[in-house]
């Protein structure tokens, strides 16, 4: 069995996604990041970096594996179970190229722009940081956009877990204002993967819990690492 540390977030998506897609058993433990799970002493020895996703691994012989960091589980699992990671050198090579780019460029700079767009303080919301942050992103998708031309997949002609990983931003672009219409590679890509069952499984894994407003003051000191 596989624990599953997780918050209906994008970051939280890939993992869920690729554990659908595996369709695996595992044990969802909820880590409520707007009320600080993520600092809890017995989830920092999983997790050291205080983020979420991770997962334990049971299902080994010895002791069970703790491994956090989106990318690093979602190569983990695909290697474990042998799935969505392709057999060949170069193949390989390019999966860990788009999700070593995933993980250095599009969910940070798409993450940073999430918060100036969801959590800022409205005093801060139009300034040069989400200027800074919706320009990289729309950088991002544009990459990704190029990436696509003429391929259904980002790596070779199969599904994989750089799809995945890349997924969950592009999925919520247009509700963080940052339009596709001039992505139409990526546009196409975005609804394949979206009409996926595993992939809608994998989003709605949670959803009841996603928050309906803005934190408080407090929470989004606790969301973001502030003291105070």
């Amino acid at each position: 069995m596989i624990d599953f540390y997780y918050w209906p977030t994008p970051n939280g998506w890939k993992v869920s996604i690729l554990l659908e897609e595996l369709s695996v058993d595992y044990n969802t433990i909820m880590v409520n990041i707007g009320k600080g799970d993520q600092l809890k002493p017995e989830f920092l020895k999983i997790s050291p970096n205080n983020r979420m996703p991770a997962i334990v691994d049971h299902d080994v012989e010895g002791d069970p594996v703790a491994i956090f960091e989106s990318g690093a589980i979602m190569i983990y699992l695909a290697e474990k179970f042998d799935q969505f990671m392709p057999t060949d050198p170069l193949g390989r090579k390019e999966v860990n190229e788009w999700l070593f780019w995933q993980v250095g460029n599009q969910g940070p700079m798409m993450g940073q722009h999430s918060h100036f767009f969801n959590y800022a303080p409205e005093e801060e919301r139009h300034g040069y940081g989400r200027t800074r942050y919706e320009t990289e992103s729309m950088r991002c998708l544009s990459v990704l956009d190029k990436r696509l031309e003429g391929r259904d997949w980002l790596v070779g002609d199969a599904y994989s877990i750089a799809d995945m990983i890349c997924f969950p931003w592009a999925l919520i672009a247009k509700a963080m204002q940052l339009p596709l219409d001039d992505f139409p590679n990526l546009t196409r890509w975005r609804q394949a993967v979206k009409e996926r069952p595993a992939v809608q499984r994998g989003v709605s894994l949670g959803k009841e819990s996603r928050r309906q407003k803005p934190p408080s003051d407090k929470e989004r000191k606790i969301l973001f690492g502030q003291k105070g």
